[in-house]
């Protein structure tokens, strides 16, 4: 019974992993489309609109304490700056160079639990650290030659998401996920809405509101739908499966992305990215398999969510 439910967990975070890149793929196709502003607040109104329902009828929200809601508050800055980010990144950038840059989060999830939290980091982590960033540079190189400073958005991301999972880390434990997913949906749309209604008295194109319609809207409805769904396939996953066992699947979504950027726009990445990404993915792996083989007792193993789909 225990390996069915692990098999469950794996195929659940392997559905996660091919779902994630084609959201990633609609969010692109948007990025003309629609203000940065506005994209975030849709993202996260759907995302408070689809999980009502499931606290609801479960009471998961109902335990959460006033430290926690300001824990979940500074988790939801670094989800608005994260996930807007990633949005003017794919602008710029393809879809599978875009996300192997932001792939340096768990690299600076690392540093960052060594700094803040004191949490015991061996040399061999922190040189595949180094590692990891060496082959974050690659990607970056060419595609900053190529169309300069906006390269470095995903960058922000990772510090972002990098900061968003420190602070999970804090009340993983102590809260229900799918609670924390729709409390930080209420609380980006209240933080946005504003900026919003702002923005478009001063006339600020990114901080503007539009209304949706034809394609537009249904791919805005797409890519929250396919967000939430993204996540609760993750959530679920760590119900069935060690984090340990899950983790190094997480980055099976790098060739995924890769996939589906050539098939929808036909990008791929050049030879120095290419070497970059593979760095990175071994990098990351290694860090992961590392917390495997010195935290297997206490089953600490952070799990590097997707960048743009924690």
């Amino acid at each position: 019974m225990q390996q069915d439910r692990t098999l469950l967990g794996i195929a659940l975070m392997l559905g996660f992993s091919a779902l994630a890149p084609i959201g990633d793929a609609v969010v692109k196709l948007l990025g003309d489309l629609v203000p940065v502003a506005f994209f975030v607040l849709w993202r996260f109104a759907l995302q408070a609109l689809f999980l009502t329902p499931i606290v609801l009828a479960t009471g998961a929200s109902k335990n959460i304490t006033l430290r926690q809601h300001g824990l979940i508050l500074l988790r939801t800055l670094c989800h608005i700056v994260g996930v807007g980010s990633i949005f003017i990144a794919f602008r710029y950038l393809p879809l599978a160079d875009a996300i192997a840059i932001a792939f340096v989060m768990p690299f600076f999830s690392l540093l960052l639990g060594k700094y803040v939290l004191g949490e015991e980091v061996g040399l061999r982590r922190l040189l595949a650290c180094c590692v990891g960033f060496v082959g974050t540079l690659l990607v970056i190189q060419p595609s900053f030659v190529e169309v300069g400073a906006p390269a470095l958005w995903p960058v922000l991301t990772a510090v972002a998401f990098a900061v968003f999972m420190l602070v999970g880390r804090q009340i993983a434990q102590q809260a229900d996920p799918i609670a924390i997913q729709m409390i930080s949906g209420y609380m980006a749309t209240v933080l946005v809405l504003p900026l919003i209604v702002i923005g478009s008295h001063l006339g600020i194109p990114e901080l503007g509101f539009i209304i949706p319609s034809g394609a537009t809207l249904w791919m805005l409805i797409l890519a929250g739908a396919i967000g939430t769904v993204a996540h609760l396939l993750m959530t679920w996953s760590l119900r069935f499966a060690p984090s340990a066992t899950l983790a190094p699947l997480t980055y099976v979504e790098i060739p995924i992305t890769t996939l589906v950027g050539f098939i929808v726009f036909g990008d791929l990445p050049n030879a120095l990215a290419a070497t970059g990404i593979g760095l990175s993915v071994a990098a990351g792996l290694y860090i992961i398999f590392r917390e495997q083989a010195t935290a297997r007792a206490s089953a600490k193993v952070p799990l590097p969510h997707s960048p743009t789909q924690p």
